[in-house]
């Protein structure tokens, strides 16, 4: 019996198949990375169907950052330990790059919600809905042993930025590094001195510093073109007793624009925000 012919691939029918182009499949073909099956009478080089497969773990090795001199190694080989330690290589490459595009995701998501609040009126008490958040949480009593009392406010930022970068690092957090304070409430509702500095981070963690900040109505006020915003507070804190609004829990505050829109007192946006009880 006969065997059957396989079936053979022009250059361009394969690059069609793999999805690239035949100035690539030449490139490879040159560095002896990825050889046609066979030359025709013609001149012609042909694929073979079951070298779809070889590509494919080209363009995977590639797409993680393997050069393709260790991609060639590697196939010429044919080491199966060798291949195994390359591919877990790069899986941990991958692992780490996920990480990276998570903790983007993490920072653009909050940026956006943050300068869409931005552009609210001025000084005006909303009431809205807020989701969820998870906070790295700085006791403000702790804060005396990693601020310098007679820091200026940079200095100031810098350590606190500082803390909370090596705090997310040691308990492996994502965090979008805008910072927010929190106040308990006093008697009547007003808000009292800074119990905790905090920055959103992506996810619930169990470390000593985590505090959640409930879902559900809140009433809130945007203070646009200032950096001192005591005048939201007693905006928000007379309309709160003007309307005998019952709250729970802490007030709220958080930069909304000035961590990108910095430099300029009429650029800065700022958050006061406390939840309605139930």
């Amino acid at each position: 019996m006969m065997r059957q012919e396989k079936s053979r691939l022009t250059s361009g029918a394969f690059a069609a198949l793999c999805g690239t182009t035949k100035e690539t499949l030449r490139h490879y073909k040159d560095l002896g990375l990825l050889s046609p099956a066979r030359q025709g009478e013609n001149g012609y080089f042909y694929y073979d169907p079951e070298q779809f497969y070889d590509f494919y773990a080209i363009s995977i090795f590639r797409q993680t950052g393997t050069s393709l001199e260790e991609i060639r190694r590697c196939l010429k080989r044919q080491d199966a330990a060798g291949t195994l330690a390359l591919i877990q290589t790069q899986q941990a490459r991958l692992e780490a790059q996920r990480q990276r595009l998570e903790q983007m995701d993490f920072v653009l998501s909050s940026a956006v919600r943050s300068l869409a609040l931005s552009l609210g009126p001025d000084l005006v008490p909303q009431r809205t809905r807020f989701e969820q958040e998870h906070l790295l949480a700085l006791p403000a009593a702790d804060l005396m042993n990693v601020v310098d009392p007679e820091a200026g406010e940079d200095e100031t930022l810098i350590a606190v930025l500082e803390h909370c970068q090596a705090l997310c690092s040691r308990y492996g957090l994502q965090a979008d590094y805008q910072l927010g304070a929190v106040h308990p409430p006093e008697a009547g509702g007003a808000p009292g001195a800074i119990s905790h500095l905090y920055t959103r981070i992506k996810e619930k963690a169990d470390f000593p510093y985590y505090m959640e900040k409930s879902a559900g109505t809140y009433w809130y006020v945007c203070c646009r073109g200032r950096w001192d915003i005591s005048e939201g507070y007693a905006v928000l804190d007379a309309f709160i007793r003007e309307q005998g609004v019952k709250t729970a829990g802490p007030f709220y505050a958080c930069d909304l624009a000035e961590f990108i829109l910095s430099g300029e007192e009429k650029s800065a946006a700022s958050m006061i925000a406390v939840r309605v009880a139930d």
